[in-house]
């Protein structure tokens, strides 16, 4: 896995970090030359803890001071022993790199599995140590993690390897988030030696790493690695935009005054007389926080450079400090977050919160408890194992994992419909760089967890799978919605489903999928239902599956379906599809052509499709109305804006016994407005009396069949 990774003291782009970040890396350069040399020595005798993994102890029992230490020397032993001779690209031993990536960890507070299973994370896809060697020295759990973040082999998956063996971590991930806790970490560390790798396999690890690893880091939570990844991907694909920004915190680290420091005292002076006991600190950005800042801001004074952090013992702790702050000094009320009633969907838990001085200048304070810190810093990582046993654990021993968020769960599902590599590895940079997530509610009191942007359409699939294809419509808030309606967060969803087996998507929703779980779910039945479709030049150009007005939704592919029409000339038993274009009822004149998958679409004589499938020399079918009335038609009507109309229209239909199956709203233009019903009819010759029926409404001056090319 981390074979080609490279010497940290090599020329190379220099990793961009903050002030701490900065010492942090200066200490990990320290230890891995220490680290080497350990290496070089060997294992120590046997049952006392090697010197090479002493300061890997150090950080552990800093957070797990009575943790067994054990299963770490034999995990070292064994890594040790099986890369013996190996050697990085940089000339140290190989050994370094597994030894870095679990201080890594252990500095973020991962348990004693993690970091045994971060020692041997390699020895797998490196050395001749098997899964069935881990799985007897180490137990179940350590070999799952290890084979969990072990690469497929070029040679077996081609090309295909690295979006294969990312479907295969995810998939991992999805048992146990430890198993992307150490990729997170094997990342780092790689990005950090990265320097003597050719220019363009810098930048062809580094988009990767942007695309797929920090969005991952983000979702999990983990901000120390997703913010340190961040500046070293900038580095190498914005040298010059990085070179800008370092100068920018070299010129404001020169300045003689440090406005931070001034209103970091303030705080301090006012959170002692409130009696509070609280900690204080100044949080530098990190580089490409501060590029971010620097690009909406314009030029940047001392306080955009870093923010505020207070760290509070309590809850109700941190409502007393931003009372006192938002009372004794100047707030921006804009800045306030509620990240704490309401916490992200990666675990965060923050207040945030923004005050002025008389200068103009502003200090963004966030404010937290030291746990909340904790989990800020290094997302699930601070849970622990999340699958230790407990009390409350499932009698029959399954385990529930506490960490698997509503995205992570998305994710895997639509991956299992993914049909190749390159879908599934573009479709991914998809997902994940949708940054933030919405919940909406189900009139059952259940929810649904979508990414911003999602529409009714994405609520469906999310709801219901592959059923979805059979989804007539949605009311949003209580009100009747287009599937293109994009859901905002706290929005209440009712999808309405029809009740023909034979429903189908229509290619119009592609339009308006966001996720990839609808997108794959309809462009799958597409691709299997190419007659359905009218794909092909042979097909009728008014038979389309998709509804003959939109923006609605599948509701009007159920026009389609033959609800009268019969024993077909010269072709009894034909199957027939009643054309989206023109919409024929009783006792409307029609004829037919045959299309792909023998099929027979019936249109209206007078129909536009009609004339244009006889000038391309096209035979007509002869087909007749049954004795069956029941009917489905689409009616537009044309009206004048006034409050109330759509209520009145839809009383109209309902007094005429008719039943609405949809129903869309177009947004006003020149006062006028436009509204499409899809309407089940008990009797077509019932269809003069409704379209009287809704004329008559108030406003309403023109209500006609619909008519589509």
């Amino acid at each position: 896995m981390s074979a080609e990774a490279t010497n940290p003291a090599t020329p190379g782009p220099v990793a961009p970090t903050a002030p701490a970040t900065a010492r942090r890396k200066s200490r990990a350069r320290i230890d891995l030359r220490r680290l080497g040399r350990a290496a070089l020595l060997g294992p120590a005798a046997r049952g006392r803890l090697p010197d090479a993994i002493g300061h890997v102890v150090e950080a552990h029992r800093a957070h797990h001071p009575d943790a067994d230490l054990e299963p770490l020397r034999r995990a070292y032993v064994l890594a040790e022993s099986s890369h013996r001779g190996q050697m990085r690209k940089s000339g140290e031993p190989y050994i370094t790199h597994p030894l870095a990536v679990t201080l890594i960890l252990a500095e973020l507070g991962a348990e004693t599995t993690t970091l045994t299973a971060s020692l041997l994370h390699d020895t797998v896809e490196d050395t001749d140590v098997t899964l069935d060697q881990v799985r007897e020295q180490f137990g179940e759990e350590v070999r799952y993690l290890v084979d969990g973040v072990t690469k497929l082999e070029k040679v077996d998956y081609g090309a295909a390897a690295e979006p294969e063996t990312f479907r295969k971590m995810l998939v991992a991930t999805g048992s146990d988030v430890r198993v992307m806790s150490i990729k997170l970490a094997d990342r780092l560390h790689n990005m950090r030696t990265l320097g003597v790798m050719r220019p363009e396999k810098q930048a062809r690890i580094a988009k990767v790493t942007r695309d797929v690893l920090i969005p991952l880091a983000e979702r999990l939570g983990v901000q120390a690695l997703k913010t340190e990844l961040e500046d070293l991907v900038f580095a190498i694909l914005h040298p010059e935009e990085y070179e800008h920004t370092r100068e920018l915190i070299a010129r404001n680290a020169a300045r003689p005054d440090d406005t931070l420091a001034e209103i970091a005292d303030q705080v301090r002076v006012v959170l002692r007389e409130a009696d509070i006991q609280a900690e204080v600190l100044i949080r530098p950005r990190h580089f490409v926080s501060v590029h971010r800042v620097s690009r909406k801001r314009g030029e940047l004074r001392g306080a955009d450079f870093g923010r505020l952090l207070v760290l509070v013992g309590e809850d109700a702790d941190c409502y007393g400090v931003l009372g006192e702050l938002h009372t004794c000094m100047t707030p921006v009320v804009s800045e306030f977050k509620d990240f704490i009633a309401v916490p992200k969907f990666n675990l965060y838990q923050s207040l945030h919160t923004a005050v002025a001085r008389g200068d103009g200048q502003v200090a963004e304070v966030l404010i937290r408890t030291h746990q909340m810190h904790k989990v800020a810093e290094a997302g699930v990582i601070a849970l622990g194992n999340p699958y230790a046993p407990g009390s409350d654990d499932p009698a029959d021993g399954e385990r529930a994992d506490p960490t698997r968020p509503g995205w992570l769960s998305r994710l895997l599902d639509w991956q299992r419909a993914a049909p190749d590599p390159d879908t599934f590895w573009s479709t991914l940079r998809e997902d994940l760089a949708q940054d933030r997530e919405i919940t909406v509610f189900r009139p059952d009191g259940g929810t649904l967890g979508l990414p911003e942007g999602a529409t009714c359409v994405d609520a469906a699939y999310a709801q219901y799978g592959e059923d979805a294809h059979a989804c007539i419509g949605a009311r949003v808030n209580g009100r009747l919605a287009t599937l293109s309606t994009v859901l905002r967060d706290g929005d209440t969803v009712q999808l309405l489903m029809g009740q023909d087996p034979a429903s189908e998507p229509s290619r119009e929703w592609l339009e308006h999928a966001h996720t990839p779980a609808a997108r794959i779910a309809i462009q799958r039945w597409l691709a299997t239902h190419p007659a359905e479709t009218g794909e092909s030049e042979d097909d009728d150009p008014g038979a389309a599956s998709g509804p003959p007005v939109r923006p609605v939704a599948a509701e009007d592919a159920l026009d389609t379906r033959s609800r009268g029409a019969e024993v077909l000339v010269d072709r009894p038993g034909a199957s027939v599809r009643l054309a989206g274009c023109c919409t024929p009822v009783p006792p409307d004149e029609i004829t037919g052509f045959l299309v792909r998958g023998g099929v027979v679409t019936v249109h209206r004589v007078q129909c536009a499709a009609v004339a244009d499938m006889k000038s391309r020399g096209r035979a007509e079918m002869g087909v007749r109305w049954g004795e069956t009335t029941e009917c489905r038609v689409t009616l537009v009507a044309e009206s004048f804006g006034r409050p109330h109309l759509l209520a009145d229209l839809t009383e109209a239909i309902a007094t005429e016994g008719v039943e609405i199956v949809s129903a869309t709203v177009e947004p006003p233009s020149q006062g006028r407005v436009r509204h499409t019903y899809s309407l089940q009819l008990p009797d077509a010759a019932h269809l003069p009396a409704l379209m009287r029926a809704m004329r008559d409404v108030p406003g309403v001056y023109d209500v006609d069949r619909a008519q589509h090319q």
